[in-house]
């Protein structure tokens, strides 16, 4: 079986909300931008259906993805909370159904919730599924609950500063599309030497730079924007190429250094 595409790159859209989130949508969509990224937790995706149902982009076009907050995690909760999903998405199917974060401390035992999940799947309400935030060890129970070819994903932070090796290698190994959130570091990229400097030779800007990086591993990035010429730079990011000399500078300026960490997050890898 052939893996799915997703979409390359996707629209992040946390911690947008109402007009603004919509006019975002509605330029994303019109860029190019096929694939748009939501969560239950982000309480944004009434605004995301609304911005679908108005654009003239037919739904099978864009490539859906939410998340199932670490609170849902329950069987019955869980298969409540997709049902929610989708009504404020204004959709019968996501294209990606993710669990949010590995449940804390397994309150919820991982076979419990990743079987509600399939099933989900399976009542169609989900073309593909995958998880979030899942360290090696989570990803490999994951695949033994579920079976090898189960998952579409891992969504795990990624960005010039925390490049996340040992995840990212283990789960192409294993067959699975990295997502990787918060690629721009929350614009921590924009201030560094040395993506400045790679992107003046290049005459692009450094988030170019480092979403170009990104591509370059083999992984999917899902960045946020609410400006226009950002969004279009951003799509723009994926026809540059970087030199290897460049590449293995980018590789320097790994620092472990993890914007994502809550209370809850599993003992990262």
């Amino acid at each position: 079986m052939s893996t799915p595409t997703l979409p390359n790159p996707g629209l992040g859209t946390f911690r947008l909300k109402g007009d603004t989130l919509k006019r975002v949508i509605h330029d994303a969509l019109a860029l190019g931008f096929r694939h748009i990224d939501t969560a239950q937790m982000y309480d944004n995706e009434q605004d995301v259906g609304a911005a679908i149902a108005e654009s003239e982009m037919p739904r099978e076009e864009i490539f859906l993805t939410t998340k199932v907050w670490h609170d849902r995690l329950a069987p019955a909760s869980l298969k409540a909370s997709v049902r929610e999903s989708l009504e404020k998405l204004g959709t019968d199917y996501v294209d990606l159904l993710l669990i949010h974060w590995p449940s804390p401390d397994d309150a919820v035992p991982m076979a419990d919730y990743l079987t509600a999940l399939q099933e989900v799947q399976q009542a169609g309400q989900a073309r593909h599924i995958g998880v979030s935030n899942f360290t090696i060890a989570q990803l490999d129970r994951a695949l033994e609950i579920l079976g090898p070819e189960a998952l579409l994903t891992n969504q795990v932070e990624v960005h010039p500063f925390l490049q996340n090796h040992e995840v990212v290698a283990h789960c192409q190994a294993r067959g699975l599309t990295v997502t990787g959130y918060m690629p721009l570091a929350v614009g921590k990229v924009l201030e560094d030497d040395t993506l400045n400097g790679i992107a003046e030779a290049h005459g692009v800007t450094p988030a170019q730079v480092a979403l170009a990086w990104t591509r370059s591993r083999g992984v999917v990035s899902i960045p946020s924007s609410t400006r226009r010429e950002h969004l279009a730079g951003n799509l723009a990011a994926l026809d540059l190429t970087l030199g290897e000399d460049e590449l293995e500078a980018i590789a320097g300026l790994d620092r472990g250094e993890r914007i994502a960490d809550p209370e809850f997050a599993p003992a990262w890898d």
